[in-house]
């Protein structure tokens, strides 16, 4: 019950269980000038006020991995329509690529940064594509204020692939700048070998997802990674690691000293590789869903409480239905859309004893927000943190739908799944940008976030 009060403050969040990554607090939290300002017990007075009784309240999610396809095909998705998904969801803030439209150098950005600059309701990063051999591009994306470099090691999405002398040149100079790279790790000459043996023998049969797509090209790529993370000293995220085997791999690279963090979505905690072949194209992504059984998303689940992941993002890549029918499965697009849904299945994960709120806020909120340079300004509640708040009923149970998704994507991988937690509310910068279900930020209230290397 939001109410008016009296004092300095312009917003009080009052009586709800603050949650961080080192523990919970029933305690009251005031914002001035679109800031933090107070965390505490003792009841202050402010402008307006919220009874968060029986509510979590959370720093707001930081989805560092997404695809608004903006400018590009805005088809598929925009920064309007996605970043709305993302707030209602729990998102106040994205690192955003897009493929289709790639960032490449320091004017590729500013191009960018204008063309979203008054589209956005959510504070927002820009990632840069790394093409092999132009490592003075990368250099200038950086400095102009990249949140991050990404690169491929097989071409896909019309993005060349490294081979692993280029890596080497790219990590490399990522580790003089402190520039962080988002690796996509599937090894090039096993997926090519794939998709020709697959060809040939005319197979177009949604199995040929996770066969051209292997375990052992996403396996090689990851060693490759984690060996020359380990020689130039960068600093570098392994993009969407599939399974518990993968990432229990990257654990022991990064305690023989590579400076290598591991990054997985939902999909690989909730979806199995069997499904490809009664949905086809609706769960063709890369690296393909790996669970056979549900001990291996468990796995996963585990992979993900005991720190062997450092982070999750949803890597929103959203096509429609229609698109997703468009064309054979070798032709229609990969990618799910995901920012809709990421925190719910999180969330329902803390329900069911998977993980605790504490590491959920960890490793959706702070952990990305440390990696990308965005911390403690993003990913906190601590006093002069931007009042990025999310409230949450972990009570509420309900069921997923296609109805429930904002994304231009219009559907979901998880309709019909029963969740527990839902949110309530969500502030941006101390405005209330979500009531209940209600979008109420507008396009333009999200700002620019610059890189580290600015």
């Amino acid at each position: 019950m939001a109410g008016r009060g009296s004092g300095h403050f312009d917003v009080g969040i009052e009586g709800g269980t603050i949650v961080t990554p080192s523990g919970r607090l029933r305690a009251h939290l005031y914002v001035r000038e679109g800031r933090i300002a107070a965390v505490g017990t003792d009841r202050l007075g402010a402008a307006s006020t919220f009874d968060a009784a029986g509510l979590l309240v959370l720093p707001g999610m930081v989805d560092a991995h997404v695809h608004f396809m903006d400018p590009g095909d805005t088809t598929r998705e925009d920064f309007p329509t996605g970043s709305a998904a993302a707030l209602r969801a729990g998102v106040t803030t994205v690192i955003e690529h897009t493929h289709a439209h790639p960032v490449r150098t320091g004017e590729d950005l500013a191009e960018k940064r204008r063309h979203v600059a008054e589209r956005s309701r959510v504070d927002f990063g820009l990632a840069a594509h790394a093409w092999p051999g132009e490592l003075a591009a990368v250099e200038d994306a950086w400095r102009a204020g990249a949140a991050f470099v990404k690169a491929f090691t097989c071409t896909t999405h019309g993005v060349p692939g490294h081979d692993v002398a280029a890596l080497r040149a790219l990590l490399s100079r990522a580790a003089a700048l402190e520039a962080p790279c988002l690796v996509h790790c599937e090894d090039e000459s096993l997926t090519a070998q794939a998709e020709r043996v697959l060809r040939e023998a005319g197979r177009d049969d949604p199995k040929v997802v996770p066969e051209w797509r292997s375990r052992d090209a996403e396996a090689t790529a990851l060693a490759v990674l984690a060996v020359l993370a380990r020689s130039t000293g960068a600093p570098v995220v392994a993009a969407h690691v599939s399974n518990a085997g993968a990432a229990d791999e990257l654990a022991r690279a990064r305690a023989g000293g590579a400076r290598i963090a591991v990054e997985t979505c939902p999909q690989y905690l909730t979806l199995l590789e069997r499904e490809v072949v009664e949905h086809g194209a609706f769960r063709k992504f890369t690296p393909p869903a790996r669970a056979r059984d549900e001990d291996d998303l468990l796995d996963m689940w585990r992979a993900l409480a005991d720190g062997t992941v450092d982070y999750v993002a949803s890597d929103h890549a959203p096509s429609t239905a229609a698109q997703k029918r468009a064309g054979s499965i070798w032709d229609v697009h990969f990618g799910l859309p995901g920012i809709d849904t990421t925190f719910s299945i999180l969330l329902d994960g803390a329900h069911e004893g998977l993980l605790g709120h504490e590491r959920l806020v960890e490793l959706y909120s702070q952990r990305p927000a440390q990696l990308y340079g965005l911390y403690p300004r993003k990913g906190s509640l601590r006093p002069g943190a931007d009042a990025d708040v999310v409230l949450v009923d972990p009570e509420v149970e309900w069921t997923i739908a296609d109805t429930d998704i904002v994304s231009k994507a219009g559907w979901t991988a998880y309709a019909g799944r029963r969740v527990r937690g839902r949110v309530v509310r969500t502030y941006a910068r101390g405005v209330l940008a979500v009531d209940e279900r209600s979008v109420l930020a507008e396009p333009g209230q999200g700002r620019f976030l610059p890189g580290p290397g600015a």
